[in-house]
């Protein structure tokens, strides 16, 4: 059933310059879209390149930010009414189906896709028009004190390391180290370590590496402390004592700086792995033979397939990752603070702006 729905949001006008409030107008889904009520968007660093680096968007200015979505489907268009009524994640990279990116299993690539505060309006708002393809269902009967707000999360924070995990290949033989404790490295710590492997995490802030330490991590390094010679022996050292047989470390750079890029490419040892998770518009030098030399690989991965969100929420519902100690709600009329809190870093947990109800 096709409904409109008056929305506003917060939109970025300007490079710089604050968040301001936005009328949406009407909202009414074409075929094969819906509008979705916004429980909760997660703020995530990417949005704060838009906002404050100079990272371009691909729908021109005004533009509402954010593609950590959850919420509840309160219009459809044609062909998509079985999602009416139904709470849902919306995927942060949605892709078209049918290009050959898509038809090459490649959907991340996709040209045609649909990123929310990219593409279009995004999710710092009331209400929100997406694709229906790729939305992930959630069940209604969610755990004792997981909400559906918190879920918004799962749209990049949490599904983008767990791509990079899968396509690591890692398995319990294994050591993952996680160069950045923030919230995509936090959580890919608890992914790594629910799938049995021995997590080590570096980091520069003593909170995040004790919250890591709870929840997964073995080992917490805090790189302020140490030269690169000491934190490259600590590794190698928890590498030999963990006992595991996997060849090669799996390495996620989840920091997005540019010393967390050359830490975790300096980690690089026989047959490793390098996913690079984090994003930072700022030149790293290092020596590629490196890869050459140790018979590694560097790989990066813009999101995840909406295909993989299911079993990542899995995750969640069994309690496998935890959200809660990991980000924290601001009402939805709080986006500019909260957007300039982030930039600042006065703001250390995963923002989640929650329209009022």
């Amino acid at each position: 059933m096709s409904t409109s729905f008056h929305a506003y949001g917060y939109a970025l006008t300007g490079l710089g310059a604050p968040l301001e409030k936005f009328d949406l107008g009407s909202l009414e889904p074409g075929p094969g879209e819906v509008v979705v009520r916004v429980a909760g968007c997660g703020v995530c660093h990417t949005d704060i390149g838009f906002a404050k680096d100079g990272v371009p968007t691909r729908h021109p200015l005004p533009l509402v930010l954010g593609h950590e979505i959850a919420g509840r489907v309160v219009a459809s268009g044609e062909g998509a009414a079985e999602w009416e009524g139904r709470s849902v994640i919306v995927p942060a990279v949605i892709p078209c189906g049918s290009c050959p990116a898509c038809k090459a299993n490649r959907p991340t690539i996709c040209r045609n896709q649909f990123m929310p505060g990219n593409d279009g309006h995004g999710g710092f708002a009331t209400h929100v028009n997406v694709p229906a393809l790729g939305l992930c269902p959630v069940p209604d009967d969610l755990p004792a004190g997981l909400e559906l707000a918190d879920l918004s999360v799962i749209a990049d924070a949490v599904t983008t390391p767990y791509e990079a995990i899968r396509r690591s290949g890692l398995c319990g033989d294994d050591v993952a180290i996680f160069v950045g404790a923030g919230g995509v490295g936090g959580f890919g710590v608890q992914i790594a370590a629910s799938m049995g492997a021995a997590v080590a995490v570096i980091d520069i802030d003593e909170r995040r590496l004790k919250l890591a330490s709870k929840h997964g991590a073995s080992l917490a390094l805090n790189s302020s402390a140490m030269n690169p010679k000491e934190l490259k022996g600590a590794v190698r050292a928890f590498i030999k004592e963990s006992g595991r047989t996997g060849i090669g470390a799996k390495i996620f750079e989840t920091s997005g700086t540019p010393g967390g890029q050359q830490s975790a490419f300096a980690l690089l040892n026989h047959g490793a792995h390098l996913a690079v998770v984090g994003y930072t518009a700022k030149k790293v030098e290092v020596r590629l033979s490196n890869l050459m030399a140790f018979d590694a690989t560097a790989e990066g991965n813009w999101g995840c397939p909406p295909e993989y969100y299911p079993a990542t929420l899995d995750l969640v519902v069994k309690g496998d990752v935890v959200l809660g100690e990991y980000v924290e709600r601001y009402n939805l009329d709080d986006t500019p603070a909260v957007v300039e809190g982030v930039a600042s870093h006065e703001i250390r947990l995963r923002p989640v702006l929650v329209p009022e109800s």
